[in-house]
């Protein structure tokens, strides 16, 4: 299963990580220099959830972000809920 979030597409980023050297102008120096760049990952805070898709319990990966906005839907905890909703249904 990838990186990716179930909802918002969320995944994996790629950016730099550069290190400077030197005294800020401002404060007298000459200036800073970039004395290294090197890749690195930015990785979005996924978390692993049960929730309901197309109906049914499934575990999927959301990321947080999508959590709090209450895009994830989670189950009943109990199973007699998903039987109350039937008769519900059946009678209605």
């Amino acid at each position: 299963m990838p990186r990716v979030c179930h909802y918002t597409g969320v995944r994996t980023k790629v950016g730099n990580k550069i290190r400077y050297r030197g005294r800020a102008k401002y404060l007298g120096g000459i200036g800073k220099k970039v004395t290294s760049c090197t890749k690195r990952t930015f990785r979005s805070n996924l978390q692993t959830v049960t929730a309901v898709v197309n109906g049914r319990p499934k575990r999927i990966k959301a990321s947080t972000k999508a959590i709090r906005q209450g895009l994830v839907v989670k189950p009943l905890k109990r199973k007699y809920g998903y039987t109350r909703q039937q008769k519900l249904a059946q009678e209605g």
